[in-house]
């Protein structure tokens, strides 16, 4: 079904910057383009596809971004994509990118992303507050925090679901840094120091919302021709899918389920495994909250579960599900957009280069990301 087994990535880079005041992003994408180009023994004259979404501050016009650093890039690609769907947007880029080459459109894609959330900070004179659906929200508290503590809120009250529950999630993502040398924070975190930081919107506080650096990363996609002349061992993409939800807060129809229950049923099929079939996934983490819901849309565990299913140790390196083992973006990396990284370290967890938790001999991985208010997602499957 598709293209599954016949798309592979060839090359990937993270940048290690955290910290990088006074460059612009597009800086950081050349190097994580051309960075990810090397591993796999390609040039920016191989590239003629391109995918990119925002990368400055109080830039949404994912179109205008990728042709800008396309020409910052030195590149005129023949099939480009700025689909912009938050932190869902590298991975679903990733399956048009795939479904392009199957098709012809294209030989060798880089799908890249960047940002520097905190040198730059975010432009929220920017933020559409005063207009349109927004203007029935945002003036009243509605941001992306307040949203997805509704979400953890209502699931708590319907499932019993914990504080502590949350808390495990995001002291297994920080276990995982600490032989991250790249992780934004690596000091050991206990259950007892989340709940003792700050609160930012009950219920979740500070350690559950994801960290805030500068960085980017690049992946390159290629056909089976290519991949088997690639300078590192590719890793092909099994199965993709991607669904899109409701944007505002008052139009959810549910604040326990995303749209990955959709975007992840596509992608099994697609792969033809099952969700006991993945050695290790790379879940986006923008809080704590975010990983319980995937967990349970993805199928890992039942809805209300979650909860439980963490507290057992399953998302621990020794349990049947490991996630995010590069410390993920509640305590590696999370510039924006995060979904690039989720790819980046499956490849990585794949090939047996990762920086954090390298795995025994991983063979299947999945990569997921969720961007806006919990209203979009995208999920690959990967096979080694």
């Amino acid at each position: 079904m598709g293209w599954g087994g016949e798309i592979a990535i060839a090359g990937v880079y993270e940048s290690p910057r955290r910290k990088a005041p006074g460059v612009h992003p597009f800086q950081i994408q050349a190097e994580c383009v051309q960075g990810a180009l090397q591993d796999a023994g390609l040039s920016l004259s191989d590239v003629d596809g391109f995918c990119s979404s925002a990368s400055s501050p109080g830039e949404g016009a994912g179109w205008m971004d990728v042709c800008e650093v396309a020409e910052y890039l030195g590149i005129e690609p023949t099939f480009v994509d700025g689909t912009d769907t938050g932190g869902a947007a590298p991975i679903a880029q990733a399956g048009h990118a795939a479904t392009a080459i199957a098709g012809g459109l294209a030989d060798v894609v880089v799908v890249s992303y960047a940002g520097c959330s905190y040198s730059g900070g975010a432009d929220f004179d920017s933020l559409p507050s005063t207009w349109g659906p927004w203007a029935y929200e945002a003036p009243y508290g509605f941001t992306t925090v307040a949203t997805y503590a509704l979400a953890a809120q209502r699931h708590m009250h319907e499932f019993g679901t914990t504080p502590e529950h949350l808390a495990a999630i995001a002291v297994q993502c920080r276990s995982n840094a600490v032989s991250n040398p790249h992780a934004r924070f690596r000091d050991p975190m206990t259950v007892e120091d989340v709940l003792a930081s700050p609160m930012i919107a009950a219920p979740l506080r500070r350690n559950d919302c994801c960290v805030v650096t500068d960085s980017g990363g690049a992946i390159v996609l290629v056909g089976k021709d290519r991949a088997a002349d690639a300078r590192t061992a590719p890793v092909w993409l099994l199965g993709f899918g991607e669904a899109v939800g409701a944007m505002r807060t008052s139009q959810m129809r549910s604040f326990t389920e995303t749209p990955g229950a959709a975007s992840g049923r596509r992608a099994f099929a697609m792969a033809g495994v099952a969700p006991g079939d993945i050695d290790c996934a790379q879940l986006y983490d923008s809080f704590t909250i975010t990983v319980l819901l995937a967990l349970e849309d993805l199928g890992f565990c039942s809805k209300g579960e979650g909860g439980p299913f963490v507290e057992s140790g399953a998302i621990a390196p020794s349990g049947s599900l490991p996630i995010n083992t590069d410390g993920g973006g509640l305590s590696s990396n999370h510039p924006g957009r995060r979904g690039v990284f989720t790819l980046i370290e499956s490849v990585r967890q794949l090939r047996g280069q990762s920086p954090g938790v390298q795995l025994r001999g991983p063979s299947v991985g999945l990569a997921h990301g969720c961007g806006g208010q919990l209203s979009a997602t995208a999920t690959m499957i990967l096979g080694a």
